[in-house]
């Protein structure tokens, strides 16, 4: 390639990324702020698929992240099983001023186990550290549970801009390490499995029409 210039679409591996938990705790936010810099404290709840892109380096591999947000899906308990295909990293987001959606992870790190492989990559996510005045879940509460099912964990502002960038890079990096590993242990350099290397597409298109078609009101 000319000059060193890397096309948009120049990567060495393509990684899909999921972002689940309640409505409202800032998922589409903390997929703004990193893909796009950007926060919109009016973001209100879109129906369908939304996924942005970004690419990381790490040990000189481009990383490309495609990383899908339920777009208010989750208000109606429709996420499908082509929402979680082919994802090998998951952000598991509670809002750190509301309890119940603490609560609720446990049951959407089920529904992400029943759906994707045993070996994907789950950052546990306290989203809105930003409002300190207004803790109702402890950094040791979510510690705890990180360390009981085994997940990374990391406490988030969205709006401030705080560890985004860091809790993106961390599930990646990871997800690299563990392709990287397989690689070396067969001597193989595609042995990523199930993780599409550079030229190999997911077919967005697909997917992203058939949650579309789910609408607002699916029970």
């Amino acid at each position: 390639m000319a000059g060193g210039y890397r096309a948009e679409d120049d990567y060495d591996y393509l990684f899909k990324l999921v972002l689940i938990g309640d409505s409202g705790v800032g998922k589409s936010n903390l997929l703004s702020r990193f893909t796009r810099n950007e926060f919109n404290l009016e973001s209100k709840s879109t129906i369908g698929v939304e996924f942005a892109t970004r690419s990381l380096n790490v040990d000189a591999k481009v990383l490309k992240a495609q990383i899908w947000d339920t777009a208010g899906q989750e208000r109606y308990r429709a996420i499908t099983s082509a929402y979680y295909r082919g994802a090998v990293g998951a952000l598991l987001v509670y809002d750190v001023t509301r309890r119940s959606t603490f609560e609720n992870a446990e049951r959407w790190l089920r529904e992400l186990r029943d759906h994707t492989d045993p070996n994907i990559v789950v950052m546990l996510i306290g989203n809105k550290s930003d409002l300190r005045h207004l803790v109702a879940v402890s950094t040791d509460d979510g510690k705890a549970f990180a360390e009981r099912e085994s997940l990374y964990f990391m406490e988030t502002s969205a709006l401030e801009a705080t560890n985004v960038e860091n809790a993106f890079a961390e599930v990646l990096t990871q997800i690299y390490r563990i392709v990287s590993r397989k690689a070396v242990e067969t001597g193989d350099d595609t042995a990523a499995s199930s993780v599409p290397i550079k030229g190999e597409k997911i077919n967005v298109k697909d997917d992203v029409s058939a949650l579309n078609k789910i609408g607002c009101c699916s029970s």
